[in-house]
């Protein structure tokens, strides 16, 4: 069965309405949410960037049911790997055994405020590694002894863990990633409907894996109102990742997003009222094998009530009467 998610995104919320997004989303039926974790938003327009997991630990308190995950945390520059798995093993007890860690090899847009450069892509591989390998360590119990080329750990223990060790989900982008991040990590996170991917991580670890994806949306009554909101606050998803991960700020994003039109982001982003729409765009992921889709409502502040109605009573049902069953 396909899990429809919600995504928390800190580049366009504060933080107390983070959390009643939170509230609101579980409400409203979705199975799971998940947070990013940024230092700043993509663009000035976005205008949040609150502590992730902060609001973690408030959302895990505010919900009941609903299935927590970073999306993405980068264990590599900001946030030392022993660090990480303190802070996770953390939201997963307050949470109950709800929380995943959603890992990636970050974005200069957030690491570089830490003024130690921004590494080339095959060493945030080997950082993204061997952090993988410290947090596993650490989450497996007792003191970690740990010299890497990038990290060293002393002596480290995790003193509160849940009872349920944290699933560790890593991003990936192509074959090079698959191969090498598969075997360390329990489920795959992916922003494409890339099928070769989810074929990729299911060769390597066996079928049954989750895999989950990312699809934005912008729910308006009005198709002109979201198409303007989905570009002001979302043109820099245009830019692919290549891209993405290696602009230092907003500014940035703006100069390399000044030429990018409307039509360029609906094409991408299904904008309005219309459910069918909104239905094929999501469908491509579980076309693609992907086993998780999160959703991303671009402009949530405008009408947070319109849209989680909109998705108790249309949106999710229509999901999940179209997604396969098993």
């Amino acid at each position: 069965m396909v899990r429809f998610g919600y995504t928390l995104m800190t580049e366009q919320s504060g933080p107390r309405e983070l959390v009643k997004h939170a509230a609101a989303a579980e409400r409203a039926g979705f199975d799971f949410a998940v947070m990013s974790d940024h230092y700043s938003p993509w663009l000035d327009e976005q205008g949040h960037s609150p502590y992730a997991w902060s609001v973690l630990g408030a959302v895990a308190q505010a919900t009941e049911t609903l299935d927590l995950m970073s999306f993405v945390t980068a264990p590599i520059m900001r946030y030392h790997p022993a660090v990480v798995a303190q802070k996770a093993a953390t939201v997963g007890l307050l949470s109950d055994d709800r929380f995943t860690l959603g890992v990636g090899s970050g974005e200069n847009l957030n690491e570089h405020v830490i003024g130690q450069g921004w590494p080339p892509v095959n060493v945030r591989h080997e950082q993204l590694t061997e952090a993988l390998r410290i947090i596993s360590a650490l989450f497996g119990g007792g003191y970690v002894n740990f010299v890497g080329d990038h990290y060293r750990v002393d002596s480290a223990k995790l003193w509160d863990r849940p009872d349920r060790r944290v699933p560790i989900a890593t991003a990936v982008s192509g074959a090079q990633s698959v191969e090498k991040f598969a075997p360390l990590s329990d489920a795959m996170i992916a922003v494409e409907p890339d099928a070769s991917l989810c074929e990729g991580w299911d060769s390597a670890v066996g079928p049954g894996a989750r895999k989950f994806g990312q699809q934005p949306i912008c729910w308006d009554p009005s198709e002109e109102a979201a198409a303007k909101r989905a570009w002001a606050q979302l043109r820099w998803f245009a830019s692919g990742w290549k891209v993405n991960s290696e602009l230092p700020g907003p500014a940035g994003f703006a100069a390399a997003t000044q030429h990018v039109r409307i039509d360029d982001v609906t094409a991408g982003i299904p904008c309005g009222p219309d459910l069918d729409a909104i239905v094929e765009s999501v469908s491509s992921y579980w076309e693609a094998g992907f086993t998780d889709i999160a959703l991303v409502q671009v402009g949530v502040d405008e009408d947070p009530a319109g849209f989680f109605g909109f998705a108790r009573e249309k949106l999710l049902p229509a999901l999940r009467e179209a997604a396969p069953a098993g």
